[in-house]
């Protein structure tokens, strides 16, 4: 086996998870939440059981401001933080792994592949740990699909998912990545998620658009490997509706 298929620590530490059930990401702009807020989000996340912070969101994002963010969640809790990209300038070494993704249904080719031509030495150099994902952006897209100009999967477009990911996993990506976008108004439909499962064998994450705690459930119930949220938590802080979409995690992985 490679180095670059061996999975690393982080990318361990989540695989170890998932074989007992699904896991929870808290994702934190650190545009919107800086350093000593990040700080005290991911605390409070993780102290209702979420297993991993993500970072990232805004576009523009700065090292500074990346390093500033994943420096204060490492010195508040003892789960990874992980770099959610939006581009080779979010990259900082003070966080512990990088969603190295690739944009499965973008009409850039940079974001497709090109962009992470240049980023994979910044990201060695770096000594980031690069997790193998494909990310598929479901309709309505929200900002992400305006942004990375994508062609998105219909809601109803179970095959095109499922080609998709099943291509990533081909590809050699470790984790596939389903996405309605940030703020979306609903999440995933749970049958595409359920036709995405049915073919892949790599864990599957799902997020945007998850406010409530039966959408969640439902998800869980479609095989949904980890969700991801982050405007429930920018808009409502880590209050009844995030503490509900936890339980569900925390009941789908004793059962």
């Amino acid at each position: 086996m490679t180095e670059a298929e061996r999975p690393g620590r982080v990318e361990r530490y989540l695989r170890d998870l998932m074989r007992e059930g699904p896991i929870h990401f808290t994702l934190i702009d650190p545009d919107k939440s800086p350093s000593a807020t990040a700080g005290r989000v991911a605390q409070g996340a993780v102290a209702e059981g979420s297993h991993a912070i993500l970072l990232g969101g805004s576009t523009g994002m700065s090292p500074e401001k990346m390093g500033a963010a994943a420096r204060a969640v490492k010195g508040s809790v003892p789960v990874p933080a992980i770099i959610f990209p939006e581009g080779p300038g979010s990259l900082s070494r003070d966080a512990d792994a990088v969603l190295f993704m690739s944009l499965l249904n973008s009409r850039r080719l940079d974001l497709v592949v090109r962009a992470h031509a240049k980023a994979a030495p910044v990201v060695r150099a770096l000594g980031l740990e690069p997790i193998p994902l494909g990310y598929l952006v479901i309709a309505p897209g929200m900002r992400v699909g305006e942004v990375g100009e994508v062609d998105v999967v219909s809601r109803d477009d179970t095959a095109a998912a499922a080609g998709y990911a099943l291509a990533a996993e081909y590809l050699g990506m470790r984790f596939v990545y389903l996405e309605a976008g940030s703020g979306a108004p609903a999440p995933v439909p749970v049958p595409l998620v359920e036709a995405v499962k049915a073919v892949v064998s790599v864990p599957v994450v799902v997020g945007g658009g998850i406010r409530t705690a039966p959408e969640a459930r439902a998800l869980l119930r479609a095989g949904a490997n980890a969700l991801v949220t982050g405007t429930i938590t920018e808009e409502e802080g880590l209050g009844p509706a995030f503490r509900g979409i936890l339980e569900e995690v925390r009941r789908a992985r004793v059962r």
